[in-house]
């Protein structure tokens, strides 16, 4: 089948959004629509003595201006997702308002809105709000905490969360009779989402009807009106959410943010819709940050340099305020795949989380999956420099077997499918790893430093659980209608979703249509994160297919005269029919949906739809990772030379996206590793990296050429067979590329980033040394 599951599709989207046709949040406009503006703090911690609006209210253009005053009443932000401390006690709370009342806590923070006729006026009129504020001293870092500036009251220390995981004495008896052990120390460095589109929000008020509507860019909009409503203290009845296209994501866009719900509130008091779009130093300060901790891995192993087990222990920054899931990203989120797909019988993980006065840290794609893969392989590489063995031979030796699945994980996962052998195997041939010394020794007749990485990664996906719907609709003209409640960031909702209708239906791609991003769409389910889109959607798609074709079954009997004789329902050649079995007597799909429409079949009322209702257990995508670095060493500039990855994601529906999916992923993983770096200064906790001239992006020609393989084993826990893909390509980089680097620079290890900068300088130290 031309357009079905399995079939390289190009992106049907991708017309709409090169020929400039996509429509975000910023690109809408409403009748009498007003514009917000933002005063923020300069100061990362301060008393707010008081607030002078009086002449910014009296500015040209200007509605009004709230401050916290003006919202009371008001809930604060969410921060549910807390997770109980290693004694049994939740975690500590810091609940952060809509606008300070008396308190900022990290420079950026809001407090004040300006609501004019535009934008520039808006802006004109926040340089006359006059804040009276008295500096305390703030924590930039989470070196700094424990010792620092108290942030919040009653949380000593700064401690928000104490936790830990695993069974801590049998780590401690494994640690007892191991041959070697291993330790290693590293850094996730905190970094910043930017994806493409800022963040924006348009919020307007129906009085008649006492109902709010939200434009905004999220990455579900169901799950995103839970999570705002007690903000707001309203019904749900009151709210509808309209998510249009969206360009980025990677978790950022699962969060409610102040400014989100702050529109709201100005649309009702000033009797208009308003409007706010953030620029980029906005989201530099204030957008919700990624990444940002110390841990120390150890690893016991026996005289085989097999793993007994794991333990890690480590500080992570959480910001001056917790989002939904900050506090699970640096526990469960991440450390219930800690070991990765290696035969480990125990790990004992603990972990403490900081307030800082930061912007909040939350999820960035992979959400504490790439941390754990990072931290697994940077062990692994030194255990085998430590132990003078190939790094891909210590692989081996831990990687399990096929035979070995099912297998049950510390955490109580089952690994259910996969060859990681084979994958590793074939990265290695893919990648001339036995070629490597002729490559290192021409670099070298260059003055150039060459090294190779490797890693084997894996994540689990599937997202948080939960029940994910889809409705499949067939229109009497034989157009397609399919509503989901995920919502598509990029990926490419539209194409694949699509070819899963086409191929269960045999209906034409072309004429599917596939909508998202409306609450009064009636088919809610929870955010496209944890790449879970494809395994719980598609999979409802299957249900809603199935739905369908037992109804065209009882309708088709009837049309076709069928007589007590059984309805059969076949795909031949891309044509879904009904055929009365051992008869010609046949019909289309499409033409039955009309025939159904048209003789108002009883049962049929709303013509021929079907509902599915999926909610899967996760999923483990993996692959291997190999790449050959260069660098310069007069410089310190690192040049990636070549690029392998083999993966597996079970069945794939469109490898094409796959691959565009994986490619994209390893640049946002390049940039940590190599590039990007969120800075604070230590002593005013003042952003320091602030801008594209401070701050880093990978660019095109950073970007190598990807040898992709797909080597993908059915997933034997859902219907489709499926693995998320989504998030694997960053989860793989991160480890590759450092492992590349410290090869090449014939270091243990070296910490992201690995700027040129940072290279030089551990070059300048090794000579020294």
């Amino acid at each position: 089948m031309k357009f079905g599951i399995g079939q390289p599709v190009r992106r049907k989207e991708d017309v709409r959004f090169v020929t400039g046709r996509g429509r975000y949040t910023d690109d809408m406009v409403l009748e009498n629509q007003a514009y917000a503006y933002f005063v923020r703090s300069p100061h990362a911690h301060a008393q707010i003595r008081s607030i002078d609006a009086g002449a910014a209210k009296e500015a040209p253009g200007v509605f009004g201006v709230l401050t916290h005053a003006d919202i009371a009443g008001s809930g604060t932000m969410p921060n549910a997702g807390r997770v109980k401390n290693r004694d049994g006690s939740p975690g500590a709370s810091t609940p952060k308002e809509l606008l300070p009342a008396d308190k900022v806590r990290f420079g950026g923070e809001a407090v004040a809105m300006i609501v004019a006729q535009s934008p520039a006026l808006a802006r004109d009129a926040a340089e006359l709000v006059v804040v009276d504020y008295e500096p305390l001293p703030a924590v930039a870092c989470i070196e700094d905490a424990a010792d620092g500036a108290r942030i919040w009251d009653g949380i000593p220390g700064n401690l928000v969360l104490d936790w830990a995981d695993g069974d801590e004495k049998a780590c401690t008896e494994a640690f007892e009779k191991s041959s070697r052990i291993v330790s290693i120390e590293i850094v996730q460095n905190r970094v910043v989402p930017n994806p493409m589109e800022p963040r924006a929000a348009i919020g307007a008020y129906d009085a008649a009807d006492d109902c709010f509507t939200l434009y905004t860019a999220t990455q579900g909009v169901a799950g995103f009106r839970t999570r705002i409503l007690p903000i707001l203290n309203i019904a749900s009845e009151k709210l509808r959410i309209i998510t249009p296209d969206v360009g980025g994501g990677f978790g950022q866009k699962a969060a409610v943010c102040a400014e989100q719900a702050l529109v709201l509130f100005a649309a009702k008091k000033f009797g208009r819709p308003v409007k706010w779009t953030g620029d980029r130093s906005e989201a530099f300060l204030a957008d919700m940050h990624g990444r940002g901790a110390r841990t120390t891995g150890e690893l016991a192993l026996d005289q085989s340099l097999r793993i007994l087990a794991i333990r890690v222990t480590g500080i992570a920054d959480l910001g001056a305020y917790l989002s939904i899931i900050g506090t699970n990203v640096i526990t469960a989120g991440g450390m219930r795949i800690m070991g990765g797909l290696y035969r480990v019988p125990v790990v004992f993980v603990s972990i403490k989380g900081y307030a800082t006065n930061s912007t909040t840290i939350s999820a960035y794609r992979g959400a504490g999956r790439p941390e754990a893969a990072y931290l697994m392989e940077r062990m692994l590489d030194k255990a085998a420099a430590q132990c003078g063995i190939d790094r891909v031979e210590i692989r081996r030796r831990n990687l399990l077997t096929k035979e070995e699945l099912p297998y049950r994980t510390w955490k109580g996962l089952t690994i259910d499918s996969g060859d990681f052998l084979g994958n590793l195997d074939c990265a290695v041939e893919r990648a001339d790893w036995n070629g490597f010394d002729a490559r290192k020794n021409e670099s070298a007749r260059h003055g150039k430093l060459r090294g190779r990485g490797l890693a084997y990664y894996t994540e689990v996906s599937g997202g948080p659980p939960g029940p994910e719907p889809a409705k499949i609709r067939i229109m009497e003209d034989g157009s397609v209608e399919v509503t989901l409640g995920t919502q598509s960031n990029g990926q490419g909702h539209e194409t694949s979703f699509a070819q899963i209708v086409a191929d269960k239906l045999g209906v034409p791609f072309e004429r599917v249509t596939i909508s998202e991003g409306d609450t009064e769409s009636g088919v809610l389910g929870l955010s496209s994160v944890g790449s879970r889109s494809i395994q719980t959607a598609g999979n409802s798609l299957g249900l809603a297919a199935a739905e369908i074709i037992s109804k065209g079954k009882t309708a088709a009997a009837h049309i076709l005269q069928a007589g007590g004789a059984e309805v059969e329902f076949t795909v031949i050649d891309g044509v879904g029919k009904f055929r009365v079995s051992g008869t010609d007597r046949a019909i289309a799909i499409e033409n039955l949906a009309a025939t159904v429409a048209a003789e108002n079949l009883p049962g049929f009322e709303d013509g021929l739809e079907g509902t599915g209702v999926y909610d899967g257990v996760p999923t483990f995508p993996n692959g291997c990772h190999i790449c050959e670095v260069e660098i310069d060493p007069d410089t310190g500039v690192v040049d990636v030379q070549r690029y392998t990855v083999v993966d597996d994601f079970g069945c794939v529906i469109n490898p094409l996206l796959v691959e565009g999916q994986v490619h994209g992923g390893i640049a946002q993983g390049l940039g940590q590793a190599l590039l990007e770096n969120t800075i604070y200064d230590r002593e005013t906790g003042q952003l320091l990296t602030a801008s594209f001239l401070d701050y880093t992006m990978p660019r095109a020609n950073d970007i190598p050429p990807i040898d992709f393989t797909l080597k993908g084993v059915p997933c034997t826990t859902n219907p489709l067979g499926t693995k998320g893909a989504g998030e694997a390509g960053t989860v793989g980089a991160l480890p590759v590329l450092v492992s590349a680097v410290s090869d090449a620079l014939g270091v243990v290890h070296i910490d992201m980033p690995a700027t040129p900068e940072r290279v030089w300088q551990t070059l300048r130290n090794k000579r020294a040394g």
